[in-house]
């Protein structure tokens, strides 16, 4: 279907020139969105090829698996705001809350990247989807458990926190299977790595989520530092 794109969540509008903004207004309003249902599937083909879909509610993820694979892995995590490709044969899309992505195809990306501003502004969506990839292989190096668990709680701090009394809550809805898949481990190794960082001090669980106990400063040195990433 499609409807308007005036009051969506996608962080292509911020910033925008207003003439340049009304122009990605009507794009975008030609465009049609997508209604996913959480934990339905969405598989590849389902999309036009070369599409981009800009999230503008809920939290999806991208999971790819094999048959001869012992267990999946989380490729990709969004949030609103987000651009996110189009599964691949070896991926499935879910959304992991009731979700809506707008389906910007080849002529309507053609389109609006010829706007300065709107091309700049896809181009540090791309960038940031590319180093949160990158943090996810590097990853993936350590051989302890708990430190793979420790960096995927502050990656998605930095990414989908608030500030709170207590320290950063993660508004990505998470479980201990899906945190599993995001580091390539399986889910009773990340329970007994989620006690332990409990024990520490370094995070609390918060009605359904999780809070890291740690102060907004240290994302912010993070972000700085060891993974210096354009948002």
């Amino acid at each position: 279907m499609r409807d308007t794109a005036s009051g969506t969540s996608t962080r292509l509008l911020l910033n925008l020139p207003a003439g340049e903004r009304e122009r990605v207004e009507a794009v975008l309003t030609g465009c049609e969105t997508s209604t996913l249902e959480p934990r339905a599937p969405t598989f590849h083909g389902v999309f036009p090829a070369n599409a981009l879909l800009a999230l503008e509610r809920g939290f999806v993820a991208l999971r790819a698996s094999t048959p001869s694979a012992s267990r999946s892995v989380i490729t990709c995590e969004a949030g609103p705001g987000r651009i996110v490709l189009p599964p691949s044969p070896e991926e499935v899309l879910v959304a992991l809350t009731p979700a809506c992505v707008r389906v910007i195809d080849a002529a309507a990306r053609n389109e609006l990247l010829k706007l300065p501003a709107f091309a700049e502004a896809v181009v540090d969506q791309l960038s940031f989807a590319v180093g949160q990839k990158q943090e996810a292989i590097a990853n993936l190096a350590s051989p302890r458990h708990v430190e793979r668990v420790r960096r995927k709680l502050l990656q998605l701090g930095q990414c989908y926190g608030h500030v709170v009394r207590e320290g950063i809550r993660i508004d990505f809805p998470l479980s201990h299977a899906l945190l599993a898949q995001m580091i390539a481990s399986s889910r009773e190794t990340v329970t007994r790595a989620l006690d332990e960082l409990e024990r520490s001090g370094f995070v609390a669980r918060d009605g359904g989520g999780y809070c890291l106990l740690v102060p907004a400063e240290t994302l912010l040195a993070r972000e700085r530092s060891e993974f210096a990433t354009p948002v």
